[in-house]
């Protein structure tokens, strides 16, 4: 286990739940260093948290579950180690769901390295990983023409963890949430990643991925959290549409994936995905999958994801 945060800690505790045996963990926090896992997971074990992996890299494991950064430059120097040992990953990290567009260097790098140890590395969440992407391309099977794909997602994030809330840029300002989002701590990750992948997947050539970032606001302009849309557009026409809204109080939270084609689909999850706990059973539920696939950097759209 890389990462021992809310999501860290999640994914360990469900890891555990399916039998599976930690044998090492890693946070770079000193208030968890040199403690035992069993402190912050328990019935983990007397499994002692390390600040750096180098002493787990010979520790036989078969994947590192890792949560801990959204952005590739700040998790390559994590994975790079792990892979060069021939460790298998499952990340966390948004823009690791589909490096191939925006970091076509670093998902280079991570690929051959991955294949050279024969390991694999994939990026997956409940979004960027799922909600978003790999299910509406799932949802596409039916159909004998897609035009176009929308997905709309609503989420309370009163009922959610306070780093997500603070992400989304709950209590600011108007004026600071637009700083937020102009240096990139406001703002969620993987928008563009999921638009990639889809456009990937259904082999289409986007001429533009578009994103914006509004906050949602409450009568004194106080920020409740955001409205994000990704637009892609493929021969001057929007044939991917990802509509985000996370923030406080929303009326009727949900998901909705609609495909625009023969024959039109619409699919609606009412009170919408859990984030949180889909995230840590997803990065489980895939272990046997990702262990079984062709070495590599893997996405979401070419492993057959299931409990």
């Amino acid at each position: 286990i890389f990462g021992l945060g809310p999501i860290g800690v999640g994914i360990t505790e469900v890891a555990l739940e399916r039998g599976h045996s930690i044998v090492g963990a890693v946070d770079i926090d000193p208030k968890k260093a040199g403690r035992s896992l069993s402190d912050l997971v328990p019935g983990a074990g007397p499994v002692p948290v390390h600040r750096t992996v180098d002493t787990l890299l010979n520790q036989g494991a078969d994947i590192v579950l890792h949560s801990t950064q959204s952005r590739i430059e700040q998790v390559m120097p994590q994975l790079v180690p792990l892979l060069d040992a021939g460790l298998n990953i499952i990340s966390t990290c948004e823009e690791l769901a589909y490096p191939w567009h925006h970091h076509p260097k670093e998902a280079a790098l991570l690929d051959q390295l991955a294949k050279e140890r024969s390991a694999r590395i994939i990026g997956l969440g409940i979004n960027p990983g799922f909600v978003m992407d790999a299910l509406p391309v799932m949802l596409t099977a039916p159909c004998r023409r897609v035009d176009g794909i929308i997905v709309e997602r609503i989420v309370d994030v009163g009922l959610r963890r306070e780093p997500l809330r603070r992400k989304v840029g709950v209590g600011m300002t108007v004026d600071a949430f637009r700083q937020g989002v102009a240096d990139g701590s406001i703002g969620h990750v993987g928008l563009l990643q999921s638009a990639s992948m889809i456009a990937a997947a259904m082999g289409w050539t986007l001429d533009t991925i578009e994103e914006s970032i509004e906050p949602e606001v409450d009568g004194n302009r106080t920020v409740l959290g955001l409205h994000q849309v990704c637009r892609g557009r493929r021969q001057g026409e929007t044939v991917i549409t990802l509509d985000l809204t996370m923030a406080t109080g929303v009326d009727r939270p949900h998901d909705i994936v609609r495909i625009e084609g023969v024959p039109p689909l619409d699919a609606e999850i009412p009170g919408g995905i859990q984030g949180d706990v889909a995230t840590w059973s997803l990065i489980v539920n895939a272990i046997p999958r990702v262990l079984s696939s062709h070495p590599g950097l893997l996405v979401a759209t070419q492993i057959a994801l299931s409990s």
